[in-house]
């Protein structure tokens, strides 16, 4: 199997519990194995709302951490349900044994470092993010890479007060920023806060700064993460 993960899933996949399910495949999705495969053969699909949780956890692993989906079912039928519309970012195998073995899916390039909880945390920070940018030839986002890894690893050291793991990727359309740290509380933004409280005013300026961000929980803790497009879309 290499680095690829395979997840079985089993009983009905309803409106009730996509939102459980797609919160335990991102766990698998954190750690970057080469693909995540999930093998659908024995769920039962009847809520077409509950399918779409396939996509959405597929285009977000492939957003970040980069992770990507393969989808096992011998059913064309269910195939068709929970790939609609977005076939290319989730390809649907047979079997286990076919997607496990299959060509290994293109995977995004990594820089990567553990922050120590303590002052200098943030200038480590920002020093990788100018040396990804550099090894990347994406000068235009020194500036922001610098600012959300600063502001991230700034709220790992004030709030988490752990070691922090902080990972830069790129891939074809985004650079990634991401610190994993070992709190499991989730980082409040200002406008959160009660009045007049300055906590939280970092991820404000991640919030207007990155494509997009989020928090994840994984074992033992959590990861921010924020991705900057590395490509300007055309007009309209």
């Amino acid at each position: 199997m290499g680095t690829r993960v395979l997840v079985r899933l089993h009983g009905e996949l309803s409106a009730a519990n996509a939102v459980r399910v797609r919160a335990e495949l991102l766990k698998f999705a954190v750690d970057r194995p080469d693909a995540l495969v999930v093998d659908v053969t024995e769920l039962v699909v009847r809520d077409p709302r509950a399918a779409s949780v396939f996509r959405a956890v597929a285009w977000q692993a492939a957003t970040w951490p980069g992770t990507p989906l393969l989808i096992c079912t011998p059913d064309a039928e269910t195939a068709r349900r929970l790939t609609h519309g977005c076939r290319r970012l989730l390809p649907v195998f047979a079997s286990p044994e076919q997607a496990l073995t299959a060509r290994p899916p293109r995977r995004v390039t990594v820089l990567h470092d553990t922050l120590l909880p303590v002052s200098g945390a943030a200038r480590r920070a920002r020093e990788l993010a100018t040396a990804a940018c550099a090894r990347w030839q994406l000068p235009a986002l020194v500036g922001p890479a610098c600012l959300i890894a600063d502001e991230l690893a700034t709220n790992a050291l004030i709030h988490a007060r752990t070691m922090a793991d902080i990972r830069f990727a790129v891939g074809s359309h985004h650079l990634m920023i991401s610190v994993r740290d070992g709190s499991a509380a989730r980082p409040l933004v200002a406008r959160e806060q009660p009045p007049g409280s300055v906590a939280g005013l970092g991820l404000l300026l991640v919030d207007a700064t990155a494509d997009r961000w989020g928090c994840l929980p994984v074992d033992g803790g959590k990861v921010v993460w924020a991705c900057l497009r590395t490509r300007t879309l055309p007009p309209g």
